[in-house]
């Protein structure tokens, strides 16, 4: 069973850099500030990464209290991480939704290739929307997903024309909270739950090993 689910970490702030002063001195050179002496120096910086570069493409968001950042994660029924993304914290859960679940690789014991496909799903409200249940339903995945306020009362205002409401299963969305222990495993790992990297693809490897050894535990 699949379960899908974020986690929020806010990454410690960075020291400030700083610059070496270079004062020039020799014969008929005067000390001090001249016109052709440059207010500061300029320090070159580092090439931005794909991905939209800057604090974005390293999974980093503004936020009042500073950068932040978001894992996005799919887990199975015995609260192991199955799939992993890092954007930045205010992005929105949905938009990730289609790429976690294609990023599940589930090896076989035997010859063959790794399984794709959950047999079921359990999401909460924020993977409510239109388009996250048409992909669950070309690709044929059961899923359990309950209906936003908002939506329900649009859909009875419609009468008739709004449509059945969408098939939900109380006993199977209560094994939702797989997906929160797992977040709750993550956490364990201080390189995790408090972000020290810098880049994002580092910080995404320090994630994925974290979440290779509570399989392998598990």
């Amino acid at each position: 069973m699949g379960h899908l689910g974020g986690l929020h970490h806010r990454p410690r702030p960075s020291a400030r850099g700083w610059r070496p002063h270079r004062s020039a001195t020799g014969p008929g050179v005067k000390r001090g500030r001249t016109a052709r002496t440059p207010a500061r120096i300029r320090v070159a910086e580092p090439a931005r990464p794909s991905g939209g570069g800057g604090a974005g493409g390293e999974g980093l968001g503004r936020s009042r209290g500073g950068f932040i950042s978001k894992i996005h994660l799919s887990a199975d029924g015995r609260c192991r991480p199955l799939s992993l993304i890092v954007t930045p914290g205010p992005r929105a859960d949905c938009t990730q939704f289609k790429l976690v679940l294609e990023k599940i690789r589930v090896p076989k014991r035997g010859p063959g290739r790794p399984r794709k496909k959950p047999d079921s799903l359990a999401a909460d409200r924020a993977y409510s929307n239109g388009p996250c249940r048409e992909y669950l339903r070309r690709r044929g995945i059961r899923h359990t997903i309950p209906e936003k306020t908002d939506s329900q009362a649009a859909r009875l205002r419609k009468g008739s024309r709004g449509g059945r409401p969408p098939a939900f299963d109380e006993e199977r969305y209560k094994k939702r909270n797989t997906i929160e222990r797992a977040v709750n495993r993550l956490k364990q790992y201080r390189a995790v739950a408090t972000r020290y990297d810098k880049r994002g693809y580092v910080f995404l490897g320090t994630a994925a090993a974290a979440s290779l050894v509570i399989r392998l535990r598990t």
